[in-house]
Parts: C-alpha cells; structure tokens; sequence
C-alpha cells in the first residue's frame, strides 16, 4: 500500500492499492472503497466508469472480483470550481447586521452546496441576500461557520465579511459558542440527565454513518437533560461542547434513545409506536449564544421548534393524557 502522489497545483491525486489475501474474492468496488477511506463506493464507481482506476494499464469494472496481490491504480482528477449562484429565496432572518446573520432554518435546506445540491442551498439564497458575501471563507461556502444537517431545523448564524468569520472561527474553537438542540427521541435516556464523552469517527461498515469509536475519532461531548418523559419517548434538551457531523445523533442513538424519523441512526424504524409518525429527525437547534465576533457584545438567541415537531409533541402529550385519565377512572 502506498501513499497517494498529489499534484498541489492542480489538486489531483493518484492512489496505488494492492489486495491483501485477505481480501481476495470480494468485489472489486467495495475493497477498494474501503482501501481508500473518504472514498464511497459511488464515488468509486464513478471513478471507474470514467477509466481512472487502472490494472496493467487496463481499465478495472466495479464487478470485477479482487484477487490478492493484484496492484490497482486510482486516478483522482481535480474537483471542478464550485461557484454558486444567488437565488431568490425567503430566509426567516432572526437577527442581522452589517458583521452577521443569524438565520432559522427550515427543514429540508441544504447549507452549502455538494455534491447532489449544487443550487437551492442556503449559501445561494444567502448570496442573493447579501449582495458582498461571495468569497468570505472560500467561494464554495461563503460565510458558513457551521452548518445543520440538511433536516435538521434552527439557529445558524452567518459572517458577512473576512473579520466576522474569523472572530466566529475563532469562538467555535475555543468553546465561546452555546448551542442548544432539542431532540424527540424513542425510548429515554439511562439518566434524567447526564454528560456523553467518546471518539466520533466515521463507521467502518456504512461510509454514510459517524460511530463511536475506540480509535482513530475526534473527541466529543454532549451534555442531555430529559425534559418530558412519555411512554415509549421523550423530548430531550442537549447541548454539545464540539461540533462532530451527527454528534447528536450518534450520542443519543448510543444511549439506546435514538431521534424518532432518524433512519441512519435507527430511528424510522420503531416510529410506528408514535401517536403521529415524524417525516423528518426530530431534531431543532433551539438556542444560539456567542460574543459578537466585532464588537464582543453577549448575543443569544432562542427560536421553538417548528410546527412538524411540535404536532409530535402535542400527540404524545396528548396521548399520555388519555392514559392518565383512562388509569384514574378505572381505578
């Protein structure tokens, strides 16, 4: 196994991988996707098809079965320029000035354009929203600090200009950011409340996954409280110290609580027990508190869930009326 060749000017890459005995017999697309990590299996495939992944000079299919001690050669080409667009779009702007925007976003909203979502993202109708923004932070995010998981709705606040994004890059390091989620999960937590520290990585057996991990993760703490229990889930209030992709849900679905509709996560498949099925992770960034990055003025910012998951909500609560009245009367 070598380590790949990387053309820094033009942002290529060429990766050598030799099958192992071990590997010998699977089929060719999914070893080398787990050969190469931060590679997906599409990604591989698509590579292949394009002939950048090579044996003897020969183009290699993803059907074709490993066999040990073939070597295979993986051309990488640079990533196209991603310049997005300014589109028209209703943002409902919860705070904003000449440094930032503090923004809640709907369900559904892409941050940043990737792969699958080049338009229709909030950096395109924030580009169309403030007229200078393109450029801060790099073309391809302009302004994104942090960002939320495409259905995950709440606060994100935005920089407008070079100094704002840094003050802001700067206070998410360092710990000067509170983020508060709430969460509609199945089953509860083991405590009332509690704090959840462990090595986030990506999961060895589903590229699309984060885990715990035991090694080879980035470190992660989530603080919980359980703030209403019913019979079969609960509304959990959380707040994170670090910012790994899916921290929240991969920490609850640890505690054996996942987040109801959270199908990566294992969640989709007991909401049937809900009064009224989710068609989204519950999950809301609820509250947003940080110094402003220009001037070191104490912002926070709090906005309730939106109404889908506060439809859950209710019908849970009501549901667990019923119950309490149906007990006392047959009692």
């Amino acid at each position: 196994m070598t380590t790949p060749a990387t053309n820094a000017a033009a942002g290529s890459a060429r990766f050598e991988r030799t099958v192992p005995p071990e590997a010998a017999g699977r089929r060719l697309d999914v070893w080398l996707a787990a050969a190469l990590p931060g590679f997906s299996r599409a990604r591989i495939q698509a590579l292949m098809h394009e002939g950048r992944v090579t044996r003897d000079g020969l183009p290699a299919r993803p059907s074709d079965t490993a066999k040990a001690g073939q070597t295979f050669v993986v051309q990488v080409p640079p990533p196209a320029p991603a310049i997005p667009q300014a589109e028209a779009r209703a943002l409902d702007i919860v705070y904003e000035d000449a440094d930032i925007v503090v923004i809640d976003k709907p369900a559904g909203l892409v941050v940043h354009p990737a792969p699958g979502h080049a338009a229709g993202t909030l950096v395109n109708a924030l580009l169309h929203h403030c007229d200078d923004l393109a450029g801060i932070g790099g073309v391809e995010r302009p302004g994104i600090v942090h960002r939320l998981d495409k259905d995950t709705t709440g606060l994100l606040v935005v920089a407008k200009h070079d100094a704002a994004m840094a003050g802001l890059v700067q206070a998410f390091q360092t710990g000067g950011v509170r983020k508060e989620y709430l969460a509609i999960v199945h089953g509860a937590p083991p405590h009332v409340s509690g704090t959840v520290t462990t090595l986030i990585g990506r999961d060895p057996t589903n590229r699309k996954r984060m885990a715990v991990v035991r090694e080879h993760g980035k470190q992660a703490t989530t603080h919980y409280r359980v703030a209403e229990r019913f019979a079969q889930a609960a509304l959990v209030e959380a707040r994170i110290e670090t910012g790994r992709t899916h921290q929240i849900r991969v920490h609850l679905a640890h505690l054996g609580a996942p987040i109801a509709d959270d199908a990566l996560y294992g969640g989709s498949r007991r909401d049937r027990n809900l009064p009224l099925r989710p068609d989204r992770p519950m999950l809301h960034a609820a509250r947003l508190a940080f110094a402003h990055p220009i001037t070191g003025q104490p912002l926070a910012f709090e906005r309730p869930m939106h109404a889908d998951m506060r439809a859950v909500l209710t019908a849970l609560r009501e549901t667990a009326k019923e119950k309490a009245e149906g007990a006392k009367a047959k009692g």
